[in-house]
């Protein structure tokens, strides 16, 4: 186990991917992104079991079941909470399944729109990290990065 003295563990945060909507297709420069991470958010929809046999083994991985993911996603959870470093989390594919599902949640992850949102409401954060597979109706191709440290958390929007 490496030693860290206190200044560097003040330097020392966690990375998180958060991407959804893949439907098959794992961008390089996607992956080259999630390569930097510590741990994997996927909002569902990633359509073939490949997909997540190229990133898990980047980092801890958390994953919903879409609605285009088949039968080899059975056992994958439609809803999922999680912490990590302290902030709560919840996901599901589609808004609609989060309904009575987020108390006691910092975050709430979604995806199924292919578009990118992001709201604080009150004092929990509702992110969509939009498609990095295919876009839909014309829009972007995009995912999410968050950052946390020490119980505080940053999301940024990357354009792809």
């Amino acid at each position: 186990m490496k030693k860290y003295s206190e200044e560097r563990m003040c330097e020392i945060l966690k990375k998180i991917g958060i991407i959804s909507d893949t439907h098959n297709l794992l961008r390089p420069e996607v992956l080259e992104i999630l390569k930097s991470c510590d741990c994997i958010v996927h909002a569902g929809d990633v359509t073939k079991e490949s997909v997540l046999d190229q990133i898990r083994f980047l980092g801890n991985l958390y994953v919903v079941r879409g609605n285009n993911d088949g039968d080899w996603a059975k056992n994958i959870a439609g809803v999922l909470k999680f912490e990590i470093d302290g902030i709560h989390f919840v996901m599901a594919h589609e808004r609609r399944h989060l309904i009575n599902q987020t108390e006691g949640a910092d975050v709430v992850i979604f995806g199924h729109t292919h578009k990118y949102f992001q709201e604080q409401v009150e004092k929990m954060l509702w992110l969509n990290p939009g498609s990095c597979g295919y876009p839909r109706f014309g829009g972007a191709v995009t995912m999410a990065v968050m950052e946390i440290d020490h119980g505080t958390y940053h999301v940024r929007k990357i354009d792809l």
